[in-house]
C-alpha cells in the first residue's frame, strides 16, 4: 500500500484525489461504487502495476479525499464522466482500460460509448453494462427497498445521522454482502437491519473499516446519496447505445442484485450482449457484491488475463 502515490488535480475549481501506481504504457482506470472509494481497488491496483500496467483510481467529486461540490444535491453522472475525462486530459492519457464496480459501471459505460476512441476495453463487477434509462425494477419492490429509501431527500440523512460514519459503512458492507436485497419494514430504517453484534465479512478487516470510516467522516454522505441514488433516472442522449470495445463482466453468484426483477434472466440468457456484443461473463460461485475485496487473487487473475489479451 505504501507504494501507491496520491495527488490532487484541480478540475473546474474542485481538487479531485487520484491514487496511482505503476509506470507501464497501458493505463487502467478504476471506477468505484458505493460505499466504496479509491481504497476499494487496493488489491487490483498493486496487481496490475506489478504486471506492467499503470493503475489510476480517483475518488469522485464529493467522495473520499476529493472536494465536495458547492451544490452536492445537483451532482450528476454527467459531472462524474466530465471529471474523468478531465483527469485523463490533465495526466496526458489518451487511452485506458476501464474497470468499474457497482454504480461505477455507469460512467464506464458512458465513457466507452461517448469516448470510444479513448477506451481499450471495459471490465465491470457487480453490475452489467446497460444503457442509462429510468430504473423500472423499483416498481417490483416494496417501499422499504434500500434504494427507494435513499432516494428520498432527508430520509437517509436522518438514518445515517444517528451513527458515526464508520458504523454506517460497516452496516452497508454487511448488508450488501448478503444474498438478499436490503428491505426495511414500514417502521424500520435501513440501518436498523443490522444487529450491532453482527461481525464484519471475514475478508473485510477492522483496519479496512477504519480507512473507509475516516474518509467518510471527511466527505460525509451527501454527494454519495445524490450519485448514484437521487440521480439514477438522469437521462443521457446516446445515438448508438452499444459498447464496441471488448468487455468482461465478473459477477458473484450470491450477489443480491440477482434478486432484482429480470436481472438474472438479462445476464444468463445473453440479452446483455445486445448492448455489449464482445462480452465475456464469469460467475464466481461464492461471490457476493464485493468480489474484488472478497476474492482479490481470483479477480486479479481474471482482470490480468483480460488486459493481456487485449493489450
Amino acid at each position: 500500500m505504501d507504494q501507491i502515490e496520491h495527488k490532487f488535480i484541480d478540475i473546474g475549481g474542485l481538487k479531485l484525489h487520484v491514487a496511482e501506481i505503476g509506470t507501464g504504457p497501458s493505463v487502467v482506470l478504476f471506477l468505484h461504487g458505493f460505499p466504496e472509494i479509491w481504497y476499494s481497488w487496493r488489491h487490483q491496483m498493486i496487481a496490475v502495476a506489478n504486471a506492467g500496467f499503470r493503475a489510476i483510481a480517483p475518488d469522485y467529486r464529493g467522495y473520499g479525499l476529493s472536494d465536495q461540490p458547492s451544490e452536492p444535491e445537483k451532482t450528476t453522472f454527467s459531472d462524474i464522466v466530465s471529471d474523468l475525462v478531465a483527469i485523463l486530459d490533465f495526466l496526458g492519457i489518451t487511452k485506458v482500460f476501464l474497470i468499474g464496480k457497482d454504480f461505477g459501471v455507469r460512467p464506464a459505460y458512458l465513457l466507452a460509448v461517448l469516448h470510444q476512441e479513448r477506451v481499450s476495453g471495459v471490465v465491470t463487477l457487480g453490475l452489467p453494462l446497460v444503457p442509462p434509462h429510468p430504473r423500472t425494477y423499483y416498481k417490483y419492490l416494496p417501499e422499504g427497498f434500500y434504494s427507494l429509501r435513499w432516494k428520498e431527500p432527508g430520509r437517509a440523512e436522518a438514518d445515517f445521522g444517528r451513527l458515526d460514519a464508520k458504523t454506517v459503512v460497516r452496516n452497508i458492507y454487511i448488508l450488501f454482502s448478503r444474498s438478499e436485497i436490503p428491505i426495511a419494514a414500514e417502521n424500520q430504517e435501513i440501518m436498523d437491519l443490522v444487529d450491532p453484534s453482527t461481525p464484519l465479512p471475514p475478508w473485510f478487516t477492522e483496519e479496512d473499516l477504519a480507512t473507509y470510516g475516516a474518509l467518510y467522516e471527511k466527505s460525509g454522505f451527501q454527494t454519495a446519496l445524490q450519485v448514484p441514488y437521487r440521480s439514477s433516472n438522469e437521462e443521457v442522449s446516446i445515438t448508438v447505445p452499444k459498447v464496441k470495445v471488448p468487455a468482461l463482466l465478473i459477477m458473484g453468484n450470491k450477489d443480491y442484485v440477482f434478486k432484482f426483477h429480470g436481472r438474472e434472466e438479462y445476464l444468463k440468457s445473453g440479452m446483455v450482449k445486445e448492448f455489449v456484443p464482445d462480452l465475456e461473463i464469469t460467475f464466481l460461485p461464492e461471490g457476493t457484491h464485493f468480489v474484488q475485496e472478497q476474492f482479490p487473487d481470483l479477480v486479479n487473475q481474471l482482470i490480468l488475463t483480460f488486459l493481456n489479451n487485449h493489450t
